[in-house]
């Protein structure tokens, strides 16, 4: 059985669960914002279904939900944020403005967020940096998942990238893309299906294919995303998002699958750029002229476009939820949760 819920009510019921669970009512709003967000662009294994990940972790102190960030700024165009073992989206709001005002003022500026937990869809972030009119970049790393080029023992997370491109008139063109094949939630829906998973998502301990889902996320390793253009990509990534701010290695985090071992201590590192202190004002026309000569081309379409399409279903007709997830997170909003 499922029921249908409007976007607003998706957000009542996702801050409810977080307060529930023990949360400050403002950082439960934004999470439940990024939840929403989620939800109407069709990824439901980041929305609510991985909110009872959220509030559990909140219970049990993998992630503190009294934390209240701050924000410091460390030169003329960087800023770093403290999320305090809390949520990064919150630790991001909180500097948002400064962090736009630095970029149109210096042309580019860098914001980084230390002792950070799992950020959801990290396109959430880059979309609101191209809203504001400037082109974002977000990198985020997390507890160790995947195997580094050659190796069989996890040592990167999923260590996902994401960009985003302003556009006049039109929703942002963003890219929001993991190191890995796939990322770990499905892996772990998979196994609680009891059902394999695809060829090319994972590698068994002695790094040969493996389609068994408990097998990768237990002794085994995730694989990477083009193979060792993957672990590349998953080294540049751990060093921006962890190296620039000082966070836990994803090798050093704590597990972010389960309840034990504390605060990951994990890290995000964004950028924002002023397309216009480089190209100039027609930096616009000639970024459609691009995506035009993609589009002319049968069978093309830009990134981001199926989202935008289940945005817009979504905001009409709301979304379908099962009713077991349902009464999940309304235990969790009532402090009944098990």
């Amino acid at each position: 059985m499922s029921r249908t819920l409007m976007l607003d009510q998706v957000h009542a019921l996702s801050k409810a669960a977080l307060i529930g669970a023990g949360t400050l009512e403002e950082s439960a709003s934004i999470v439940a914002d990024s939840i929403v967000d989620a939800e109407a662009e069709g990824i439901r294994a980041v929305g609510l279904a991985y909110l009872p990940y959220y509030c559990q972790h909140v219970r049990v102190g993998k992630v503190s939900g009294l934390a209240v960030p701050k924000v410091k700024q460390t030169g003329k165009a960087a800023l770093m944020a403290d999320a305090r073992n809390g949520f990064c989206h919150p630790a991001y709001v909180e500097g948002e403005k400064k962090f736009y005002t630095l970029a149109r003022n210096c042309g580019i500026a860098g914001f980084g967020i230390q002792h950070s937990y799992a950020s959801g869809v990290i396109g959430w972030f880059v979309d609101r940096i191209a809203k504001a009119g400037l082109v974002g970049f977000c990198f985020t790393n997390a507890s160790a998942s995947m195997a580094p080029a050659g190796g069989n023992r996890p040592l990167f997370g999923t260590n996902p990238i994401a960009f985003g491109v302003p556009r006049d008139g039109k929703p942002p063109l963003v890219i929001d893309q993991s190191s890995t094949a796939t990322s770990r939630v499905s892996i772990a829906a998979k196994m609680e299906a009891g059902e394999p998973i695809p060829e090319g998502w994972g590698l068994d301990a002695m790094g040969n294919p493996c389609t068994d889902a408990k097998t990768v996320l237990g002794e085994g390793s995730m694989a990477p995303s083009g193979g060792y253009k993957g672990g590349g990509l998953a080294l540049l990534v751990e060093i921006m998002a962890a190296g620039l701010t000082g966070a836990n290695w994803s090798f050093e985090a704590s597990d972010l699958g389960n309840d034990a071992g504390g605060p990951p201590d994990i890290g995000q590192f964004f950028m924002a750029i002023d397309p216009t202190a480089f190209g100039g004002a027609n930096f616009s026309a000639r970024i459609e002229t691009l995506f035009q000569a993609m589009l002319d081309q049968d069978g093309v379409r830009l990134p981001g476009d199926r989202r935008h399409a289940h945005r817009l279903k979504a905001a009409r007709e709301g979304v379908v939820v099962p009713d077991n997830l349902f009464q999940t997170l309304r235990d969790y909003a009532r402090g009944e949760a098990a």
